[in-house]
């Protein structure tokens, strides 16, 4: 008799269940990602399925509320910072983080705190134990709340030297919180102020001459006049020499009045303020960035022979060479000035802007003038009905872009207008995208979206929302269209790992076909897609379709295996293609189904019974 086996009869039942029970291991044992997680990991899951039943139980009962503690000696205290703060993030991503885990969450060696997913919790309270536990935190994000009193962060914020990034969007900051941030956070070097409402734009200025890099304050409040924007942008553009990316109001107009130095009509508002003028602070940058490039250029020309002889010789004293350099510059700079002329719109000053949001065609040739090393741009683009402005639009876009062809990696455009007149600007720079958003685009049954997507083989995200076709095709013409979709050769971007159409409730009966050729797509919203999906997706999951159309290898038949999150509100989707979905992404986590007019309750209740994918419905 065999010392390992019961024969062949007996052993295939046995090797049945084994192998149930190994596939119901390797589920429990995989991240929520969907790959197979490491040892910490699960570790970190087991403690945030027992939380809420253990520590934070224990604690609410006996301490909370009762008790104020400066610190808590806890099991967390004896794990590392960064062990605290991803299992502060899955609570959070979990909607499980509670006010009682969050106090026994806030220990000394914490190093990133983000409350923006639950910013409910955020109060005067926490936030004094935050002061007063974590003072070594290098990033703090509390957007979102709206209850916090300007007072309390500000005390918050004295205890918090060592910022490093600081995100306040949507809170009631103000004038208080901004001097807090620039007296005590000398170190900060990212800064998130939007959608403070509270904020002056002239209360930004304080910010001048620090090492802030990241600056977003887009929609905060209004100033005293109605060009107080526009200064401040120019403030600090001029004043923050490492600033790298930047969101704010009237950064176009700014960027103009730099390059032509037309200042005379803000000295109204530097003498208001009580800072110094402009003309004074765009001499100091444009000595600042000579300077920098005077020694640049000097480190470059010295050769072996120069290093030997300073070896034998010795230096000359630093201060003598300051002096020659700074009387070196002032003749550099009066021949400059007097050759180009003041206000010519030539002179050298360059801004290290890498990212810029919130311009507009217009302010495209001053930002290729002064910002040649730009990587990310969003366009407002204001839309007309005349034809003519619509393709001189189109044509600046296209100009302006020009300038970072081949360097550009992300373009966001807002414009209500036909896609049709975007398509130059974005075959400009399709090449070198990752990122491509257009947002408010008006579609019909000629809009170039396969062009698109062919000029930009490389994106790695895509979010369209667009208005969809109003006319409804007739049948000679879904005729000649299903006739072009079997003869033309589908896109690919192989690199593609979110995608997003969201189309405003309207439907007619166009048949896009986008998703085929991404295998590794993690995120899908298709909001109210102007025609039905269920033939679409039947499509993508069958191989042979994907064989026959893409000439690919089997890996790239795999078009929804990486898909976690899938959003299909107010679309037109069966529930039977539902479970098809279900069945083959294994990676799966949620499919919003609000507003499918197809899916019943009945149908949703009996497809989540059947699935651990998480459902909505609505």
């Amino acid at each position: 008799m065999p010392l390992f086996g019961r024969g062949k009869k007996g052993l295939e039942p046995r090797q049945k269940k084994t192998r149930s029970g190994e596939f119901l291991r390797s589920r429990r044992m995989r991240d929520e990602d969907g790959h197979v997680a490491s040892l910490t990991r699960l570790c970190l899951l087991s403690l945030a399925d027992n939380m809420k039943e253990v520590w934070v139980k224990d604690y609410a009962e006996k301490y909370l509320d009762r008790v104020s503690f400066r610190y808590i000696m806890g099991p967390f205290n004896l794990l590392p910072g960064e062990l605290v703060e991803e299992l502060t993030l899955l609570l959070c991503s979990r909607k499980q983080l509670s006010r009682p885990a969050l106090h026994l969450l806030l220990v000394p060696q914490l190093r990133s705190l983000s409350l923006e997913g639950c910013p409910g919790l955020v109060t005067s309270a926490l936030c004094a134990q935050i002061a007063a536990r974590c003072q070594g935190l290098y990033c703090l994000d509390l957007s979102g709340a709206q209850q916090l009193p300007s007072k309390a962060l500000s005390e918050t914020l004295c205890c918090l030297p060592s910022l490093r990034s600081l995100s306040l969007a949507g809170t009631p900051s103000d004038s208080c919180v901004i001097r807090v941030v620039a007296e005590h956070c000398r170190l900060l070097r990212h800064l998130d102020v939007s959608r403070c409402h509270l904020l002056s734009p002239a209360a930004l200025l304080v910010l001048g001459g620090g090492a802030v890099c990241f600056l977003l304050a887009l929609d905060i409040g209004f100033g005293e006049q109605e060009a107080d924007p526009v200064a401040m942008a120019t403030y600090l553009l001029l004043t923050l020499p490492d600033l790298e990316k930047v969101a704010l109001e009237g950064i176009g107009q700014a960027c103009s009045l730099i390059l032509h130095r037309e200042f005379d009509q803000m000295d109204e508002f530097t003498d208001r303020e009580g800072v110094p003028r402009m003309e004074k602070v765009w001499k100091e940058c444009r000595h600042r960035q000579d300077m920098g490039s005077w020694k640049k250029k000097e480190a470059a020309t010295t050769d072996k022979e120069e290093e030997e002889k300073v070896l034998f010789e010795g230096h000359s004293s630093e201060s003598e060479e300051d002096a020659v350099t700074d009387e070196e510059l002032n003749c550099f700079h009066e021949q400059a000035d007097d050759k180009r002329g003041r206000g010519s719109g030539e002179d050298c000053l360059t801004l290290a802007l890498r990212e810029v949001q919130g311009l507009s065609c217009d302010s495209l040739d001053s930002l290729r003038c002064l910002c040649p090393d730009i990587s990310t741009i969003s366009v407002n683009i204001d839309d007309c009905n005349d034809a003519g402005t619509r393709r001189r639009n189109g044509s600046l876009l296209a100009r302006g872009l020009q300038t970072w062809s081949g360097q550009l990696q992300s373009l966001s455009v807002q414009y209500s207008g036909p896609m049709e007149v975007l398509f130059h600007a974005i075959d400009v720079t399709g090449s070198s995208l990752v990122s491509l958003t257009l947002e408010g685009v008006k579609t019909s049954h000629h809009t170039p979206l396969l062009e698109v997507i062919r000029v930009c083989p490389r994106l790695r995200n895509l979010h369209i929302t667009a208005d969809p076709p109003t006319m409804v095709l007739e049948e000679e013409d879904m005729e000649d269209v299903e006739a072009w979709h079997d003869d033309v050769d589908l896109p690919r971007l192989p690199h593609l790992s979110t995608l997003t159409l969201n189309f405003s409730y309207e439907h007619s009966q166009m048949k896009p076909c986008l998703l085929a050729g991404s295998p590794l797509l993690e995120k899908i919203s298709l909001v109210s897609v102007p025609c039905p999906l269920d033939c679409i997706f039947k499509d993508l999951l069958h191989p042979f379709y994907l064989r026959y159309r893409l000439n690919a290898d089997p890996q790239a038949f795999q078009t929804l295996g990486r898909v976690q999150h899938l959003n299909l509100t107010r679309s037109d989707m069966m529930i039977d293609t539902v479970k098809l979905i279900i069945q083959q992404s294994r990676s799966l986590k949620v499919v919003d189904l609000s507003y499918c007019w197809n899916i019943s309750k009945f149908h949703f209740i009996g497809c989540q019974r059947l699935s651990k994918v998480k459902l909505i419905w609505v």
